[in-house]
Formats: structure tokens, sequence, C-alpha cells
């Protein structure tokens, strides 16, 4: 795999990865867009998780220690703030790993990967999107998360298994038509990445274990520091922007997106 490659595929994770327009879709696309190039294979996978990893454990270093904290004392039984966010996370990312196992177990991951349907797909989430963020705001503060709040995002995280959907835009979409402010939405969608980026690393290391990496140590640190410095400045992009504008930037890129693939998709596979 060239170095040419993995600078972009490093990039395009770093950057997708928390902003609401599928991390996956763009991942995908790109081998598919670039003839010469192949896939990036698991170790790649993971190299660019872990460097989007680390980026979100670093912005939010207040709301990951609360975690840390909340998960010793879950293991001690003892009630506090930390606990119930940290039970939060936890509860809110099981349905989305139950689904994913049902995908693997029936191979159906390969079957959704169609630039059509990442087109299409991109165009209608953008839309619940673009409605949701018209709701009002009543909602701001993690202390003021449910459990019916978290466990409703935590089953509309289920459908960014899908390409082209975006785990951040539906989270966040679904938070939103809840009533949270813009940047309390985005803040829960990105703790609710840990997990996730964490369960998703964990299935391309038994990748990596049944079949072997195909990739070097270097090539993979070189994805892995890139893909946390577009990652770093992704949050803090999205973060500003929350407190300022709507999500109407990022919906228009979709519905682009989308009618792009819906119109030259067919190309990319021929």
């Amino acid at each position: 795999m060239g170095l040419i490659q993995l600078i972009v595929l490093a990039i395009i994770q770093g950057i997708t990865e928390f902003l609401p327009i599928s991390s996956s879709a763009h991942l995908i696309l790109a081998p598919l867009a670039v003839k010469d190039w192949q896939d990036q294979g698991p170790l790649i996978d993971i190299a660019a998780h872990v460097g989007s990893l680390g980026a979100v454990l670093l912005y939010f270093r207040t709301e990951t220690a609360m975690l840390f904290r909340g998960g010793i004392d879950t293991l001690r039984f003892h009630a506090s703030e930390d606990r119930k966010l940290f039970l939060f996370i936890a509860a809110a990312t099981i349905p989305t790993l139950a689904l994913a196992a049902v995908f693997v177990l029936l191979d159906l991951t390969s079957a959704l990967r169609s630039p059509v349907v990442i087109g299409w797909v991109s165009i209608i989430f953008g839309g619940f999107l673009w409605h949701a963020d018209r709701a009002p705001e009543r909602k701001e503060g993690l202390d003021l998360m449910t459990w019916r709040d978290a466990m409703t995002i935590g089953v509309a995280q289920m459908c960014a298994l899908v390409p082209g959907v975006s785990r951040s835009g539906v989270t966040i979409t679904m938070a939103r038509y809840l009533g949270w402010t813009r940047p309390e939405a985005a803040r829960f969608s990105m703790l609710l990445a840990i997990p996730t980026i964490l369960a998703l690393g964990g299935f391309a290391g038994i990748e990596i274990a049944r079949e072997g990496a195909d990739a070097s140590p270097a090539s993979a640190a070189i994805v892995a520091v890139l893909s946390f410095l577009c990652a770093y400045a992704a949050i803090a992009l999205l973060m500003r922007l929350t407190r300022k504008i709507s999500f109407t930037p990022f919906v228009i890129y979709r519905v682009i997106f989308g009618v792009l693939l819906l119109v030259f998709g067919g190309s990319l596979t021929a």
C-alpha cells in the first residue's frame, strides 16, 4: 500500500469519524474511486480507529475521567453521577453490538457497501438530521440524561451499521429529537463513540488473528498519528460550530454527496 493512500485514508478517517457525514461510506468509496488502490485491510483499520479514539479521549479528557471513575464505581457497586454516565454509555452501546454480531453471522455487511445504497442513505438520513435540528432545545448538561434518552439514542445508533448513515449523524439526530442542545448532542455522541471504536478494533483484531496482518507496523503508525491529528481538529471544529450554527452545512454536504453517488455510483463498481 502506497504512502499517498495511507495518508488519504488516515485523513478521511480522522475528519469524518466524528462529523455527521459517515466515515465508513468515505472509507469504502476511496479504494473504489482510485482503481490502483487496494482495500486497506484490518491492521490499517485498527490504526485509524486508534488514532480517532486517542483524539476523543484527549479532547474530552474530563468526561473520559468521569467514565473511568464510573467504571470503578460500577465494580464497587457505589452510586455516583460518574457511575450513571458510565452505565448510560455502556447500555446505549449494547444494541449496536448485538446487531453487528447478527450482520457478521448472516454476512450482510458486503451487501450494504453499494455506492447507490450509500447515496440514498446519505440523503435520507441527512433529511432526518435537518428535521431534527429544528426541534426546540430543552436539555443541556449530561447530568440531565435519563435512561430513556440513553437507550433511545443507543437504538438509533444501530442504523449506523449501514454505510452512509453516519454513527455521529444518527446519534446527534436522535439527541436533537429528544430536545438536547447541539453541543450536548454532539458531546454525548462523541462519548458514545469510545466503546464503539473499541469494539470495532476488537473485531479487526480477531480478523488479524485469523488471517494475519497485511500492512507493516510503520504504515500503521503513520495512519494512527495522522488520524489522531485530523480527528482532534474535526472534534474541535464540530464542538465550536455547534455553539454558533446549525447542522445544515453537513446536511447540504450529505445531499450533494448522495446525489453524486446516485449519478456516478455505477461507474465506481464497473
